[in-house]
């Protein structure tokens, strides 16, 4: 019989703090740029692979693929074959993907906003690093 060791309570919550704990991975999913365009788009409704490649600018054909599956492993998005020639396959966000669209639409919106002060920000530091 294994011997069952007893855990702190306090070690079992999920924490991204803990260099240990699975959620540092979810974390790096949901923080991943191409997810968050990715769930931004399909917070709108169903894509198609084509409708999302063209909407989000610069994304490769590789990195959709990758993202989309991951998303789909995750839970966060759905995948349905239509059987027809060629092949269609639509791209749905889950309930628990749902739940990921006005956190990263407030993310997203926060980017564009500060935008500005990003680059201001960014111009001044070039401008004092070079200067003598």
């Amino acid at each position: 019989m294994p011997l069952k060791v007893a855990m702190p309570e306090r070690s079992r919550r999920a924490s991204v703090m803990n260099a240990h704990c699975l959620s540092r991975v979810v974390l790096s999913r949901i923080a991943d740029k191409w997810t968050a365009l990715i769930i931004h788009v399909l917070a709108g409704g169903t894509r198609r692979y084509a409708e999302l490649q063209r909407e989000i600018g610069g994304i490769s054909q590789k990195m959709l693929t990758q993202t989309l599956r991951s998303l789909e492993r995750d839970g966060l998005v759905t995948r349905k074959v239509h059987p027809v020639v060629p092949p269609r396959v639509d791209y749905t966000l889950t309930p628990l993907g749902r739940t990921l669209i006005e956190p990263l639409r407030a993310i997203c919106r926060w980017s564009e906003k500060h935008l500005p002060q990003l680059e201001a920000n960014r111009a001044r530091a070039k401008r004092a690093a070079l200067a003598p």
